[in-house]
């Protein structure tokens, strides 16, 4: 007997085990004659707790048996003393339940049906039948649906025949044909659902939108309800004082210093950046002669690319091999002016076995890396070898 659903507010039952053994992949579990453990389903994940003094981290439902699987090896006595973790289960009624609210407020309202809906371990979010949810419809939505809220109306639920469906405006098809379970927030919500709910609308809080995001040509709307709300206020009211005493500026200045900052920022990377392009120019100039050979140490790849194509650039006829160091891998840079015919591409693929490294590029320019599995200057040697 699932007791969930005579009393959503039971937390404690005796029952007698009826089955103990281990599934497929080892793991112990019990069936009782009668549980208050709801299973995972229905988008609501399982309940946790103890049975006498085992812990309960898993409840599934498998072939119309209500698992419950324990921790320990020690035996189970045949009568049982169940006890839900309560907060788990109301944290989670109150996020199923809001869910429901949401959703028939996004329906009801703008006609935006609900086709999925995730219950995460911090945030929840509903998937919506649409590509665009402008920021007004989103906070109508949230409004109305705080508005349920705080009428306290009643959840009902009730169990009902395929033929007396009809007598109610369900928000979706239902997806069984036996065993029919309604929860109804009358004059809002009829929707068919296994899960559980509080026994009111009041009970849920508060819901509060977070964010949204595009999935697949849907919209994915983030939120949180009763207590997580309280939760997210307050990490996020944490994250603003730090950052307003840190900037030394209200809250309500807070976004327009942020963007100062970002503009400070771009303008401090792009002299850098010039200067560091200006560095390269008079570095690149330094290196004389037709054979340009030099190892590194932790220099960015990036850099050393770009200093290669400045001396080759000085002169058709320069050739350039670079070998780079870094704490666990070694990196060749290749490359060669206009005038010159060696292939760069066939030379790195000739010399990057050596070190069973990859890469490749075209005849002017190649590059590519491996494993130390000799000096830099070997490899290097390696390299000015192939030109011969």
């Amino acid at each position: 007997m699932k007791l969930f659903y005579e009393d959503v507010n039971l937390q404690t039952f005796q029952a007698k085990k009826t089955e103990e053994g281990t599934d497929e992949q080892g793991c112990r579990y019990v069936v009782l004659d009668q549980t208050a453990f709801y299973p995972t389903g229905g988008g609501q994940p399982h309940d946790t707790g103890l049975l006498n003094q085992a812990h309960v981290y898993d409840v599934e439902e498998v072939d119309g048996a209500v698992r419950h699987y324990i921790e320990g090896t020690d035996p189970l006595l045949e009568t049982v003393h169940g006890e839900v973790n309560w907060d788990r289960r109301f944290d989670h009624m109150q996020q199923h339940a809001g869910q429901h609210i949401l959703s028939a407020a996004f329906e009801n309202n703008f006609d935006l049906k609900t086709v999925s809906f995730h219950l995460g371990e911090e945030v929840c979010s509903i998937d919506l039948d649409t590509e665009k949810l402008s920021d007004e419809v989103l906070r109508m939505a949230e409004n109305q649906a705080n508005e349920l809220v705080l009428e306290n109306r009643p959840i009902e639920t009730k169990w009902v025949s395929q033929d007396e469906l009809k007598q109610y405006p369900l928000r979706k098809a239902v997806a069984v044909t036996d065993d029919i379970r309604l929860v109804i927030i009358p004059e809002a919500d009829y929707n068919g659902c296994g899960g559980t709910h509080p026994t009111s609308t009041g009970q849920v809080g508060a819901i509060k939108v977070l964010h949204t995001e595009k999935q697949r040509g849907q919209t994915r709307v983030y939120f949180v309800c009763g207590k997580r709300v309280n939760s997210q206020l307050r990490e996020k009211h944490e994250v603003i004082q730090t950052l307003t005493a840190k900037m030394s500026v209200p809250q309500e200045k807070l976004a327009e210093a942020a963007e100062r900052l970002l503009e400070q920022n771009h303008q401090l990377e792009k002299t850098v950046g010039e200067l560091k392009s200006q560095l390269l120019t008079f570095e690149a100039k330094q290196y004389q002669g037709d054979l340009i050979k030099e190892v590194f140490t932790d220099r960015p790849v990036a850099e050393l690319q770009k200093l290669a194509k400045m001396i080759i650039a000085e002169a058709d006829h320069k050739i350039v091999l670079f070998v780079n160091e870094t704490d666990d891998k070694l990196q060749l840079i290749c490359g060669r002016g206009s005038g010159a015919e060696t292939n760069m591409n066939q030379l790195i693929k000739s010399v990057l076995p050596l070190i069973n490294g990859r890469g490749g590029g075209k005849p002017d320019f190649a590059q590519g890396g491996g494993e130390k599995l000799m000096s830099a200057a070997e490899l290097l040697n390696a390299c000015e070898k192939e030109l011969h």
